[in-house]
């Protein structure tokens, strides 16, 4: 690309697409490098899935953290002192609304707009168009930074057979009282199902829950302390994490299979643990059953492998999401399997600064570890406006294999687990890059000043 042309795409702002928590850390380490950008949100405020008041919400009344807020908050930005550990949805809220404030991004935000295509350029720039109030708009841009979230767009399974009642999914589930008087089942034990089921015992007929697999439940408190701040600062390596978590589980919850779960087919952290020790208390109680896969439906009927069944009047799928870029043309990010193929989960390699911050989970990585990786991709664009040699070296890496951020993890081959990584793994990478990226310049200046 010739010098002019770096030029004048140097000079357009950055593109960043969402207002949620990857957004806003997005926003914030632009504004660091001082770096302009646009900011595009659907919406008419800050907080995305967790401002339960926007239409594309997929959170409900009953909502609340599954990790504490000591390990979530942007260490710059810590939550209100009263704060309760495990923050509801309108804690969350009020606080994204304060840290928009407080780094003045709302100036910077286009909001009730949607954005309808981001399309590379031939001098690369960035053609971003979009629809609000006043019409159909486009215009250019530096770069695109896509942080829109990943839990939008609902998995529906194929269940075989018809049903004569409802069939929902979570993602337009927000009050318990929608369930009163119904005979329930809900499909799927992750983390949303099993707050369903809790919210369910207390409101609807009868409850069961229907899953696949087995999992590890690990409770909010132990010792009296959130569980995900006991073990802070230097990890232990994997073999031990996995080995004393395992039998600390076994001293606080039992085994899951004495209340009819399955026994979990990988090891703790192998998948994402359920943080949530209420849906066994209402097992124990007898506020639910748990039932196996499903195997087809009749009428009100629900046959199970098990060769079990039971009448229900709604099935609450509580199946996840698939990640959805709607704005993208799928091969821009490399996209031929269950998830794009990204380096470091961050950044194109088929297209020139197009980067994802957010499409990443792992247990307690918090929005802190977003915003690590908003550092990194807001120091790589001011590195190219500033220092154009350590840019380039950097972009070579960038095309190269990801490292590896399992931290010596078998991660489930699911679909859902495709972008999962261990969040000290990644972080470590994430400085280890910022670092690589920094002595990259530090070393052209000192050769420049020879």
């Amino acid at each position: 690309m010739s010098p002019a042309a770096n030029f004048v795409r140097s000079e357009l702002p950055v593109a960043v697409i969402g207002a949620g928590p990857s957004g806003l850390a997005a926003m914030r380490a632009l504004s660091r490098q001082g770096l302009a950008f646009v900011g595009f949100e659907r919406h008419t405020d800050v907080g995305g899935l967790w401002n339960i008041e926007n239409p594309a919400s997929t959170v409900y009344e009953s909502a609340h953290l599954i990790s504490s807020k000591s390990t979530t908050q942007f260490a710059e930005f810590p939550m209100p002192e009263g704060t309760p550990d495990y923050p509801g949805h309108r804690h969350l809220q009020a606080y994204f609304r304060s840290y928009a404030d407080r780094f003045q991004l709302r100036r910077s935000i286009r909001f009730g707009v949607r954005v309808t295509a981001a399309v590379p350029s031939e001098d690369g720039a960035w053609m971003v168009s979009w629809e609000g109030a006043d019409g159909p708009d486009s215009g250019r841009f530096s770069a695109v930074i896509v942080a829109s979230g990943t839990l939008h767009t609902p998995a529906i399974p194929t269940l075989p057979g018809q049903f004569s009642g409802e069939i929902r999914h979570s993602a337009s589930y927000k009050n318990p009282r929608e369930l009163s008087g119904k005979r329930v089942l809900i499909v799927g034990a992750g983390n949303s199902g099993c707050d369903l089921a809790v919210d369910a015992v207390h409101h609807a007929a009868s409850v069961d829950i229907s899953v696949r697999r087995g999992y590890y439940f690990i409770p909010k408190y132990v010792f009296g302390r959130p569980t995900d701040t006991l073990n802070q600062g230097k990890p232990l390596p994997r073999p031990l994490k996995q080995f004393f978590d395992k039998r600390l589980l076994r001293m606080f919850t039992g085994d899951p299979r004495r209340f009819g779960f399955p026994k979990p087919d990988h090891r703790i952290y192998e998948s994402h643990p359920v943080v949530n020790s209420l849906i066994l208390h209402h097992l124990g109680h007898g506020d639910l059953q748990v039932k196996g896969d499903i195997a087809r439906l009749d009428g009100h009927t629900v046959h199970f492998r098990d060769g079990t069944s039971g009448e229900y009047d709604l099935l609450l799928l509580a199946t996840g999401y698939v990640l959805d870029y709607p704005f993208l043309d799928p091969a821009l990010l490399g996209w031929d399997g269950p998830s794009p193929s990204l380096y470091l989960n961050m950044f194109s390699r088929q297209a020139e600064n197009l980067l994802v911050i957010g499409m990443v989970e792992a247990s307690g990585l918090g929005w802190e570890g977003r915003f690590r990786q908003a550092e990194l991709a807001a120091a790589y664009l001011a590195a190219q406006k500033r220092d154009p040699e350590s840019a380039g070296e950097f972009r070579q890496l960038l095309a190269g294999e990801s490292p590896d951020v399992t931290g010596g993890y078998r991660y489930l081959g699911l679909d859902r687990m495709s972008y999962y990584v261990n969040k000290d793994a990644y972080r470590a990478e994430l400085e280890a890059h910022l670092e690589r990226l920094a002595s990259a310049g530090s070393a052209a200046r000192e050769e420049a000043n020879r």
